[in-house]
């Protein structure tokens, strides 16, 4: 996603080694709070992927049995995360080889989306959605884009709008949309409008998933499929 050019002005009173020192000193900050966060957590993913499943287990349709796949993938280290099609890869090859592999081994067509383990670890260590508890019937959720794109334009989005929302996008980081819905059977058709508004086709898991991969990304989760 391109970014729009940040222009500074600097001061003539300071001098270049000012500037250099100031400059080194961000960029240390930035890395001594990198360190900082890997320190606390010593299974900081650097190599895990995260595969979500696209539109599996769903009304009886397009069924599997995500544990016997992940068994099926042990030579990847996967572990199964509940139901809907989502596994973490602890040690995968190469990309294009696990999806291959998945595709084989489902029984059916689907969509395969990716990211890196250490994206969403960032993303739960920044807890976009604040520290407060949400109510006993709204639900935070994360949807998955398939590349990174500027849909900051878009937001917020409350559908439908006004008092009786049922869905509410707040945010965006990168990849990953995040907002609340609440629980409804009209819901899920709004959830599908996301993509279709962002011209993508996207995969939506709810934010109890999010932090369940995280824990197994530090190693404090489930060991096995």
């Amino acid at each position: 996603m391109s970014q729009s050019p940040i222009l500074a002005s600097v001061s003539p009173a300071r001098s270049l080694g000012e500037r250099t020192s100031t400059t080194a000193g961000t960029w240390g900050e930035r890395r001594q709070a990198r360190l900082a966060r890997q320190a606390r957590c010593p299974h900081y993913p650097t190599m895990a992927l995260v595969v979500f499943l696209r539109g599996v287990n769903v009304g009886g349709h397009r069924t599997f049995r995500p544990s016997i796949l992940a068994r099926e993938l042990s030579d990847h280290d996967v572990v199964n995360v509940g139901a809907a099609g989502t596994f973490v890869v602890r040690k995968p090859r190469s990309r294009a080889k696990l999806v291959a592999e998945l595709r084989r081994k489902l029984p059916f067509e689907t969509e395969v989306l990716m990211c890196d383990g250490r994206d969403l670890f960032r993303l739960e260590m920044e807890n976009p959605f604040g520290p407060k508890a949400s109510r006993p019937e709204v639900v935070r959720f994360v949807t998955i884009l398939p590349r990174a794109d500027r849909v900051g334009a878009f937001l917020p989005i409350t559908l439908p709008p006004g008092r009786e929302w049922l869905v509410r996008i707040v945010g965006s980081r990168g990849r990953f949309v995040f907002g609340m819905y609440r629980r409804h059977m009209k819901t899920i058709g709004y959830l599908d409008q996301m993509g279709k508004r962002f011209g993508v086709r996207a995969t939506t898991r709810n934010w109890n998933t999010i932090v369940a991969i995280t824990l197994i990304l530090k190693g404090e989760g489930k060991k096995t499929g």
